[in-house]
């Protein structure tokens, strides 16, 4: 069948697009850059051979790539196991060894000897061993034109089946994961360690500096770092925390790269990026920043300067909450950039020329009439599913995500199910477990906060959320208070069994009939156990229906992506399994009339100075330092380069990750990415989208100059590699 004019024109016109903006955008995985993507890296400036990135057969890059703490990046930096990774990612960490007496938060912490070197309980670093493709035996028996309900349980069978057969040594896991919405599979063959320490963080003036007005923005002067250790057994295996243990020796290490960036350098990120979605319809798009990032950001933005109001007067306050308010207002500043990202390079034409392109070559080739429906019934869905997904942010965001109160009731919940479920004697060690922890549960909480948080954030719901989703006991407290927020959220955390340690306590000493009979008049338990069924019955079981559909029709969306534009090379969506991304140092234009240069240097650290601010305060030491010009071996033409951005495609997870030159070296420490070019999950565009970088030599001037470590230095290895002279291949 001939191929109409326009059907070429657009053809050549989406290849033209492709071209000019791939470089740096995917997300790949390692073990297929052979056969993908070494060709065009090289072409980039890229020295390695893909065997060098990821290999089974000897060390290589992907055995200094850490999964850590299950939520973000690390990298080995030297034979003894020493970490390195965002001070951000290892916040919780450092706040929990810090306090008014050693507040490692605010003035930093340095360990001068390994036996000064701080465990960190629950702290976790994982290896990927090696990946294998399992999608013919994790597919076996489905057939594309299932439904996810069919497919499900064929599928959670046939892995159940295969995962404990795949080969692998005692001291390995093993789990199995979808890509490509659920066309293909791989199996991740792990090791993970447990004895994981602090070795060394930086003040939060260096490590946190800008804080929430700078996050996300570019030009940006954190040195956004922390140092950990992994410790193994003495066959240098993982091991639980042991005096005993010894430092673990790695496969490989990423070595130092001195020479610095420039403009037009190739850059690779390795790491583990947690969620994207890149192949969305316009529908699906539309629906994030037109539906469900509107609801998200106003209820964070007033549950953050409820929060900030209380932290800025009180150091204690500040302690407390300093991890909750970052990691509340992360999320909530990357919304408001991906919006207006989305709107600025307009994203939702392009979605929609994508969607007009395929529902052309679809309808012009019968080898693909099964797949016409598909944008359409997708559509459809979405539009039906519009105000169950509204609802379902405006609950999750005013009654569990920004509240602690939620967390206390999930305890209070956990005790009856258990007793309910599996009787008294398991009821009593969660009853002793939960009563030696309970003055941990309230170490980060102020019941005043949390108050008039839910006070807040109950008017923005009740008047926001569509009456016919909001549930029957909520209506009735507010018209008995005639419709006052603050007195019924007073009434709520006054008469709860566990708004405060005290009363948990207190909570922890019944048996179960009186922990029942107590809840039975209890606000906070009653709003709960009366959202939930509602929540389930009347918003889950009738968006589920739309919800399941628009899954498959995804996954069928995405299989016929791959047909339908032979042309593209496809990769897959994140799911905090190990990738490679790979762009180039350069700046950029987020809008008209600003221009961005692709690196920070410590005067502008100092220009942002405001002497007491949180956010801006400069550590005296660094002040001297810069007015000496300190800056060792460090330093470029004089001055001290802080940070760097390049068109690398990263997403939360890849936090941490480490930043590699064409050799394979360090070159910079990824932390966050361009509030223009936040949209990136869903909607990468070359043209504002960049991840920006700590550079290595200013980690380095930080432990060496101002914190005096240099015994941590002496431990790594620092190279200084010939130029690439990456940059006439810019694109």
């Amino acid at each position: 069948m001939k191929i109409g004019l326009k059907i070429i024109v657009s053809f050549f016109l989406i290849i033209f697009i492709q071209v000019k903006l791939f470089c740096g955008e995917g997300m790949w995985l390692p073990h297929l850059l052979n056969a993908l993507n070494e060709k065009e890296m090289k072409a980039m400036g890229m020295k390695m051979n893909a065997e060098d990135i990821y290999s089974v057969n000897k060390g290589s890059l992907k055995d200094a790539i850490v999964h850590f703490g299950g939520g973000c990046t690390s990298e080995i930096i030297s034979g003894q196991g020493l970490l390195l990774t965002n001070h951000h990612c290892g916040y919780g960490y450092i706040q929990s060894h810090s306090s008014v007496e050693k507040n490692y938060l605010k003035n930093g912490y340095w360990a001068k000897t390994k036996s000064e070197e701080l465990a960190c309980g629950g702290l976790t670093a994982t290896i990927i061993s090696r990946i294998e493709d399992v999608t013919k035996q994790i597919l076996n028996g489905t057939s594309s034109n299932m439904s996810e309900a069919e497919r499900r349980p064929i599928i959670e069978k046939n892995i159940k089946v295969l995962t404990p057969t795949i080969q692998r040594a005692t001291h390995e896991d093993v789990f199995i994961r979808a890509f490509f919405n659920g066309n293909q599979y791989f199996a991740f063959i792990t090791v993970t360690y447990k004895d994981i320490r602090l070795v060394g963080t930086p003040p939060e003036s260096i490590g946190k500096f800008g804080a929430d007005t700078d996050n996300w923005v570019w030009p940006r002067h954190t040195g956004d770092f922390s140092l950990f250790r992994i410790y193994a057994g003495k066959n240098n295996l993982p091991a639980d925390y042991s005096e005993e243990n010894i430092p673990f020796t790695p496969k490989h290490f990423l070595p130092i790269n001195m020479n610095g960036v420039q403009d037009g350098d190739f850059t690779m990120v390795f790491g583990f990026p947690g969620r994207t979605n890149e192949y969305l319809s316009r529908e699906g798009v539309r629906q994030i920043v037109e539906v469900q990032n509107p609801i998200r950001v106003t209820m964070r933005d007033h549950a953050l300067k409820i929060m900030d109001k209380y932290m800025r007067v009180d150091e204690q306050t500040k302690i407390q909450y300093s991890s909750i308010y970052a990691g509340i207002a992360n999320a909530w500043k990357k919304w408001i950039g991906e919006n207006q990202g989305v709107k600025f390079t307009k994203g939702l034409d392009r979605k929609q020329a994508v969607d007009e392109e395929y529902t052309k070559r679809v309808n012009a080739n019968p080898a693909f009439a099964e797949y016409r429906n598909i944008l359409s019934d997708l559509d459809k869905h979405y539009l039906a599913s519009e105000k169950y997904t509204a609802a379902k942010e405006y609950y999750a965001e005013g009654f569990q995500r920004n509240l602690q109160l939620f967390n206390f009731y999930s305890i209070a919940k956990k005790l009856i199910s258990t007793q309910e479920s599996k009787g008294n004697e398991e009821f009593e060690k969660l009853k002793k477990d939960y009563l030696l922890d309970a003055d941990g549960y309230y170490a980060d909480y102020q019941e005043k906060i949390d108050q008039e948080i839910l006070a807040t954030l109950l008017e923005i719901f009740h008047k926001g959320c569509d009456p016919s989703l909001q549930f029957p006991e909520l209506k009735l407290q507010l018209e008995k208070l005639n419709y006052d927020y603050s007195k019924y959220a007073k009434h709520i955390y006054d008469n709860s069994n566990y708004a405060t340690a005290s009363q948990l306590k207190k909570f922890l000493t019944m048996n179960v009939n009186e922990m029942k009979t107590a809840l039975s008049n209890d606000p906070s338990w009653i709003f709960y156990e009366a959202m939930t069924p509602f929540i389930k019955n009347e918003i889950l079981v009738k968006s589920n229906l739309h919800d399941e559909a628009i899954l498959d029709l995804r996954r069928r969306h995405m299989e016929s992506l791959i047909k339908v534009f032979p042309e593209r090379k496809f990769y897959p969506d994140a799911n905090s399994t190990l990738r490679v991304t790979y762009g180039q140092v350069e700046g950029f234009q987020p809008r008209d009339g600003a221009c961005y240069n692709s690196k920070t240097y410590l005067d502008g650290v100092i220009e942002k100075y405001i002497p007491g601010d949180y956010e801006f305060d400069v550590h005296p030491k660094l002040i001297d330092l810069y007015k000496r010009k300190d800056y060792g071996k460090y330093a470029e033409n004089g001055r001290m380069p802080v940070a760097f951005i390049a068109s690398n495609h990263t997403t939360g997870g890849n936090s941490g990750s480490p930043a590699i030159d064409a050799h394979g070296n360090l070159i910079g420490l990824n932390f966050d990415r361009v509030w223009e070019g936040t949209m990136s999950d869903i909607n990468y565009d070359r043209s504002i989208c960049r991840n920006i970088m700590v550079d290595a030599r200013f980690i380095l001037f930080v432990i060496d100059k101002f914190a005096g470590a240099s015994h941590l230095i002496d431990e790594m290895k620092l190279v200084y590699p010939k130029s690439t002279k990456s940059r006439k291949n810019k694109k």
